[in-house]
């Protein structure tokens, strides 16, 4: 009988459950024992909904800030983390310990709700119409919701921890158990409520 594939050698993640039809195309659960896929679907047309859910959180906490306010460079860059994925893993792997030992739950099914309940299902863009900029209210893809929950989520585990003594494995545990309860208090679920909010607006 062939050995189960556990995630770090500890987690299952054939028993893990996605609650939203939309996001079970481009949440990857395929067993690993280690989520590094050497960026073999980086050229790929939609390559990034074959990377597993664990590594595209990696990679997440490896990147400086982007846009026009640097302020998440400044917290990633500040915590050393940005492009070098052995750290990353490291810190993914001891927040899923801590989320494991507060919950009791299986810690991919916990990233997986938080991812659930921190994308976004609406978005503004902005579209000229006769010399004017209007903005306008879309629907957000799945895989762009993903993203940007990702995105948020590691951006709350740095912004936490910046400047005071909380490690980063520990704010992105507590980051993830928030978001999984769709808890206001998330960061992440704070950033998808307001950009909802202002959505509506531009209906």
């Amino acid at each position: 009988m062939a050995e189960k594939v556990l995630l770090f050698g500890r987690w299952d993640t054939s028993n893990v459950v996605v609650s939203d039809p939309s996001l079970r195309d481009y949440i990857n659960l395929k067993p690993m024992y280690v989520p590094h896929t050497h960026g073999r679907f980086a050229k790929r047309k939609f390559g990034v909904k074959n990377i597993p859910l664990v590594e595209r959180l990696i990679n997440k906490l490896m990147r400086s800030g982007q846009g026009a306010s640097k302020i998440a460079g400044r917290y990633i860059r500040g915590r050393r983390a940005c492009g070098k994925k052995l750290l990353a893993m490291k810190i993914v792997e001891k927040a899923f310990e801590i989320v494991e030992q507060r919950t009791g739950k299986n810690p991919v099914q916990v990233l997986v709700d938080a991812v659930t309940n921190a994308g976004p299902r609406e978005d503004v863009v902005r579209v000229q119409m006769g010399g004017v900029i209007v903005p306008v209210a879309v629907d957000v893809s799945p895989k762009r919701r993903l993203d940007v929950a990702l995105k948020n989520i590691a951006l709350a585990a740095f912004y936490k921890s910046f400047n005071n003594r909380t490690p980063v494995w520990e704010a992105l545990a507590e980051e993830l158990i928030l978001a999984a309860n769709n808890d206001p208090k998330s960061f992440a679920v704070m950033r998808k409520e307001e950009i909802e909010r202002i959505a509506r607006q531009s209906r």
